[in-house]
């Protein structure tokens, strides 16, 4: 097992051949922060040499897995003077949830309660996911005028084809579990409390298998099956960049801020 250091945000249970990484940030209805972002690309590439692991279970607060992107978090909103330093931050969603996908190991999505946004982008960077019975998933971005990034819209359209992905993303409707397995997003339903139960069954079911094989073949399906995502998604922080000065999505989301 490698060695992690103390995240303020994200814990690390290890197993034998399993482990349970959870951010909670106690507050916010666990929307990411800067700071969270940060801790979970390290833990994903810290796991990217650890040979012992071979399964991983990504889960958030009880309450919430994620209400998606903090917009209250000053430093997600800060002016730079430098244009590289503000184009990488941009970019720090992307290279995440790219950390997470590159991962050897198997890696499963438990999400309770509700899945938004940022939320459901790291959630479709893992191979499966799990969704409470009562939890719902939500991609608003468009809502409050910006796009989907974080690399997440050709993921999504690989799982659940151009029509449904223009469906998730303009309409910006509220998608229960039902409906999310019945359209390929999600894997399983778990009573609500028992996502973790449910992937860590799944996650010792695949630890099981022969490892190095199970990493072989996890590198081809990927290979395989998003072999364009990074050219259909190599600019969607750059995007947002320009979308969020757009005067429209500006008093949407000052609409959002005031009455939530």
């Amino acid at each position: 097992m490698t060695d992690f250091p103390t995240y303020k945000n994200v814990t690390i249970e290890a197993g034998e051949r399993t482990a349970i990484v959870r951010f909670d940030r106690r507050g916010s209805l666990n929307a990411f922060n800067q700071e969270t972002i940060l801790e979970l690309t390290d833990v994903a590439r810290r796991f990217q040499e650890d040979t012992k692991t071979q399964a991983v279970v990504l889960t958030g607060a009880p309450n919430a897995f994620s209400a998606g992107i903090d917009l209250k978090d000053a430093d997600t909103w800060a002016e730079l003077d430098d244009d590289v330093a503000l184009r990488n931050r941009f970019y720090r969603g992307v290279r995440l949830c790219q950390a997470w996908e590159d991962m050897p190991q198997i890696t499963i999505a438990a999400m309770e309660r509700l899945s938004v946004g940022a939320g459901c982008a790291i959630a479709l960077a893992c191979d499966w996911r799990v969704l409470g019975r009562t939890a719902y998933l939500y991609v608003p971005e468009v809502k409050i005028g910006l796009n989907l990034q974080w690399g997440a819209l050709p993921r999504l359209i690989t799982l659940v084809g151009p029509a449904r992905a223009k469906r998730i993303t303009l309409l910006c409707e509220k998608m229960g579990a039902d409906q999310a397995l019945d359209w390929g997003l999600i894997d399983e339903i778990a009573d609500d409390g028992k996502t973790v139960d449910k992937a860590l069954d799944l996650a010792e079911q695949a630890a099981a298998m022969p490892a190095a094989t199970t990493r072989l073949v996890k590198e081809a399906v990927n290979a395989t099956a998003n072999a364009l995502h990074k050219t259909a998604a190599y600019a969607d922080a750059d995007q947002s960049a320009l979308t969020r000065t757009f005067n429209e999505g500006i008093a949407a989301r000052e609409q959002f801020l005031t009455k939530g």
